[in-house]
């Protein structure tokens, strides 16, 4: 079944960045915003850019009756995942398939147990460098979408539909028959670099170049590998290395989404990040002390706003 209409939820800097994409190459109504109204009227008045140019959406509530979306992409951030679990159920049909560009390795987990896992794909957003001040985004690296099956080993005729619709909308994209360790992976990723600029600078450039800042990154991230291998992944130093190259290529300039939270003085994601691995280092009897010194850290900032 090809995929011809998609709803996306959530318009942070994932949201307007894919949406702008794609607004470019469908028709109105095909690609649907899904929105409360008070948002719709706010977007309205004050419009969105995405590099300077005017962002033209279709908009939806999610009390509106329409034909269900062929794809659903959730780009809200994690505080928001229930509420926009609800807000997409008009959504949701018998055919549809449904990605997360959410952080963290439960979202997926969380959307399955409302809608299935049968129409749940496993997905990482990657390698872009959007920041968004106010109304508007900007980004040097657009990065791609990573997605695949739950299971390792194998791709699916559902997968396939997603790539061939991806392709056909020129969206970058790359498919991983190893998501379980993609998801880990980005987690290491963001445990590390979300923290380690959120408490030590404003930008990517802090943790590009040896420092304190870039040190207590790669500790924070080592402590990932052995709760990974608790829960049956292996992440490897070789692993780190690779998210390492990923981080050398975005724009120094660029911010990771938890110091733009804490510059806009908005709740974090550090449960999502030091909270997860506190906890699981706890289950495991695995000392994780970097994570806790960040944890400690992002929660006194949270303090000050």
């Amino acid at each position: 079944m090809e995929i011809k209409t998609v709803a996306i939820i959530g318009l942070g800097a994932l949201g307007i960045l894919y949406a702008n994409h794609f607004a470019k190459r469908m028709a109105p109504g095909d690609l649907r915003i899904i929105a409360d109204q008070g948002r719709i009227e706010k977007y309205r008045r004050e419009s969105l850019y995405c590099n300077g140019e005017k962002c033209e959406f279709f908009f939806v509530t999610p009390e509106e009756k329409t034909t269900p979306a062929d794809l659903i992409i959730f780009t809200v951030k994690y505080n928001g995942l229930k509420d926009a679990i609800v807000a997409v159920k008009n959504q949701v049909g018998e055919n549809t398939l449904i990605l997360s560009a959410l952080n963290g390795i439960t979202s997926e987990a969380i959307i399955s147990e409302v809608y299935g896992p049968e129409k749940v794909l496993y997905a990482v957003a990657q390698g872009m460098d959007a920041v968004k001040e106010g109304n508007r985004l900007t980004y040097a690296h657009k990065g791609f979408l990573c997605f695949g099956d739950r299971e390792p080993g194998k791709v699916s005729e559902k997968v396939k539909r997603v790539a061939d619709f991806f392709t056909q909308m020129e969206f970058p994209y790359l498919v991983d028959t190893d998501m379980p360790k993609r998801l880990w992976g980005k987690l290491m990723l963001n445990v590390g670099v979300n923290q380690a600029v959120a408490v030590y600078g404003a930008n990517y450039g802090v943790i590009q170049t040896e420092g304190e800042a870039r040190t207590t990154m790669i500790a924070a991230m080592r402590e990932v590998i052995p709760l990974a291998a608790k829960e049956g992944v292996t992440l490897t130093e070789e692993d780190l290395n690779y998210w390492l190259e990923v981080l050398s290529k975005l724009s120094p300039e660029g911010k990771p989404s938890m110091r733009q939270d804490i510059e806009a003085k908005r709740p974090t994601e550090v449960e999502l990040f030091a909270g997860t691995v506190i906890e699981l280092g706890k289950k495991y009897g695995i000392p994780t002390p970097v994570n806790q010194s960040l944890y400690e850290q992002i929660k006194a900032l949270e303090a000050q706003y």
